[in-house]
């Protein structure tokens, strides 16, 4: 059973996401908070696996409300999902701040709940149209950030790049066994060490550090939703 914590301003919203998805077998709402700060304080008191946040809920710092959600001091963190409007920016700083996911909030619910399903796992959600805004951040961005990290892609070996390589296409451990010809356990303790060594929360940030780096180029490989 996985189980969520909603983090929405809207009360009406908050009993909507509520009946959704108690309505599925496989997820349990385990609390709702109104605030970022409530969402804090919830998830540190009720361990959740997922938190669904809203991104106007965790105003005005979305980015930092998702860092102490994603970094908890005591215990396993939980994905943060983020929700957002379609008129909003792509939260490319809130991914690099520990965000597991980002859905547009006009999002189906079975788009809803399936990547509620998907981030729990451990894998990646990305909406196609942050896929363009990551590629042009980076883009932009790669000339301050390259430098810096590059001793941490040195740290990986050769098995490794592979692994994030095929991470950063939106292949799954499955994908990524079968592509590699290796077991699918195999595929998690790499992606685990690949974590560890760069310094990541999740694949969201494994995704953006490849690009950052040049492991990726940005015409390579597109993020699958």
């Amino acid at each position: 059973m996985t189980t969520v914590l909603i983090a929405n301003h809207q009360s009406l919203q908050r009993v909507g996401l509520r009946m959704l998805l108690a309505s599925q077998p496989d997820l349990t709402v385990v609390g709702v908070a109104a605030d970022g700060a409530e969402a804090v304080r919830l998830s540190a008191e009720l361990r959740p696996d997922v938190v669904l946040l809203d991104s106007r809920t965790a105003a005005p710092d979305a980015v930092e409300t998702v860092r102490r959600l994603a970094h908890a001091p005591d215990g396993p963190a939980p994905h943060v999902l983020l929700l957002t409007p379609d008129t909003d920016a792509p939260p490319y700083a809130a991914l690099r701040a520990g965000a597991a996911g980002h859905l547009p909030e006009n999002a189906t619910p079975e788009e809803l709940t399936a990547a509620i399903r998907v981030v729990a796992a451990g894998d990646v959600v990305v909406s196609p149209g942050l896929t363009r805004a990551l590629i042009d951040t980076v883009r932009t961005q790669r000339a301050l950030d390259r430098p810096l990290r590059g001793g941490q892609l040195d740290a990986l070996t050769e098995r490794e790049r592979d692994v994030l390589t095929a991470v950063a296409s939106g292949d799954s451990n499955a994908e990524i066994a079968s592509r590699l010809s290796i077991a699918p356990t195999t595929v998690k303790s790499h992606v685990s060490n690949i974590l560890t060594k760069i310094g990541a929360r999740g694949r969201v940030q494994a995704v953006v550090f490849a690009y950052e780096t040049g492991l990726v180029r940005p015409t390579q490989h597109v993020l699958r939703a």
